[in-house]
């Protein structure tokens, strides 16, 4: 049955409604009434993304085409089912983070927090854009904003080492997508003629299995957010950003945007028949598993606990390009459902570094030891948040790394199922030492005091809302899950 198409403004207007907000945060003269403005962007934002769900889980699409910049190539909309799937974890989240930044950056009384506000709004429209892009030239557009307007939270704090970690996420983020992604998409649109993401990809029949190879590793490399190594090491590196940007822009939104970039390219522009039958997709699940593993060993050494978060979340980014890379339904299926599982643990992980440093001032793990006796509920959230990234129940992160496995035996390919549990052994071994040692150290090794409190409530109640989220998409994965077996039907038909 043939997908139904409407042409609505409803996608552009999901990615205007936030920069329509920033004159209304730039000039409130009061904390309340700029945030109100955040809230009201976020909230609109929300409701438009969902007015189209139905339409989705029900196999069509929604198209609006902003202007044609050449022949057949213009900036358009395209909301599918792969779209609607991140589109929907990106602005749901943004509201919960909106409630956390308030309750960090005020507690904090961090600087320049409207200006923050500002580009947080410009970072969402963007993610948006590329969730909801039509085609390369679209999507690489709103890739290079969201590049732009991540720089200034990265750098928020304005001293030596913000500086130098935000002159290291420019090398690897613009250099990347400029000296990779855009040349191949060039010579795409030169072999090719078009840009437009299609459900059979747009390369076959027009390259050779070289070219192909090329073009994909350019495509896989270029877009950096995705965190492949050697393209990793901004990732670390911006965690030097306040824990709010930490925890949306880099455990959902920028890298979320990289691998779905990357899915997205290799699925409606390289193409599954391509990938497949020059031997691409091995190729690229050589690179994730490698990845996946140097990436979780590096983690098991770090002592500062945002960046063991961001090496974690390293790893976990080439389970998406794993999945898909495998070609099997279910793998595909996993792959695209990790987006929004990992996202719900990983912020959820993130929420708790945040809150334990605003009300103790601690980074370190090593300092965390009987902080569990003081922080219960933050320290509670990280359990369920670590269940879910490792992949075990009762946690939503248990759905997609099922599926994962199940992907690994469908392609007949057992070696990277010995990766997947092997990941996940090391991702349990450098996450339950932190609650175990945060809960139950001897009471000599405690070394907080009694007046150590749960950080503000503004803190805490974001990060018990994505903990509890976590476990109910254990029980209740349809929405995310229908809408991933509904992008993989549209790439593999059936």
């Amino acid at each position: 049955m043939p997908m139904e198409t409407v042409f609505s403004v409803k996608p552009f207007l999901a990615v205007l409604v936030s920069l329509i907000a920033i004159p209304g945060i730039i000039s409130s003269r009061s904390q309340n009434i700029r945030e109100s403005w955040t809230f009201a962007a976020a909230g609109i934002k929300l409701v438009l993304v969902l007015s189209m769900l139905p339409l989705v889980l029900n196999k069509g699409v929604v198209e609006y085409t902003v202007f044609q910049v050449f022949p057949n190539l213009g900036i358009t909309f395209r909301v599918d089912a792969f779209g609607m799937l991140f589109a929907l974890v990106a602005s749901s989240l943004w509201i919960v983070t909106s409630i956390y930044s308030i309750g960090y950056m005020r507690s904090l009384d961090e600087h320049s927090q409207t200006r923050y506000f500002c580009f947080f709004a410009v970072a969402l429209s963007a993610t948006i854009g590329v969730a909801f892009s039509a085609n390369l030239l679209t999507m690489y557009l709103f890739y290079e904003m969201l590049s732009l307007a991540t720089y200034p939270l990265v750098t928020h704090h304005q001293d030596k080492e913000a500086r130098s970690s935000g002159r290291k996420y420019l090398f690897y983020i613009l250099g990347g997508s400029i000296g990779f992604a855009l040349p191949a998409m060039l010579i795409t649109y030169h072999f090719t003629g078009t840009l437009d993401f299609t459900g059979h990809g747009v390369m076959a029949g027009h390259v050779t299995s070289g070219t192909a190879l090329v073009l994909s590793l350019m495509f896989l490399f270029g877009f950096a957010k995705v965190g492949i190594m050697p393209m990793h090491s901004w990732l670390p590196a911006a965690m030097v950003a306040p824990t709010p940007v930490s925890a949306l822009l880099h455990a959902v939104a920028v890298v979320k945007v990289g691998a779905f970039s990357v899915v997205r390219v290799f699925t409606g522009i390289v193409g599954t028949g391509v990938l497949a039958d020059y031997n691409i997709s091995l190729v690229v699940c050589v690179i994730a598993s490698f990845t996946v593993i140097v990436a979780s060993m590096i983690a098991l050494s770090q002592d500062e606990l945002k960046r063991r978060l961001a090496f974690s979340t390293i790893g976990q980014l080439s389970y998406i390009v794993l999945g898909v890379a495998l070609l099997s339904k279910s793998g595909m299926t996993g792959g695209m459902l990790h987006i929004a599982m990992h996202a719900f643990g990983k912020i959820t992980l993130f929420f708790c570094a945040g809150a334990i440093f605003c009300a103790t001032g601690i980074k370190y793990i090593s300092k965390m030891k009987g902080i569990g006796r003081r922080m219960p509920i933050t320290m509670t959230a990280f359990l369920i948040g670590s269940l879910s990234v490792v992949g075990l129940p009762p946690c939503g992160g248990f759905i997609s790394k099922w599926y994962l496995v199940l992907g690994t035996i469908e392609a007949g390919h057992i070696a990277f199922l010995f990766v997947l549990l092997s990941s996940s052994f090391l991702n349990a071994a450098y996450f339950f030492p932190v609650f175990y040692n945060a809960f139950f150290c001897s009471p000599e090794e405690m070394l907080f005091e009694d007046k150590v409190n749960e950080a503000p409530l503004w803190c805490v109640v974001p990060l018990v809302i994505t903990a509890g989220i976590s476990v109910v998409l254990f029980f209740y994965p349809q929405p995310f899950l229908n809408l991933a077996k509904l992008a993989v039907q549209n790439v593999l038909g059936g």
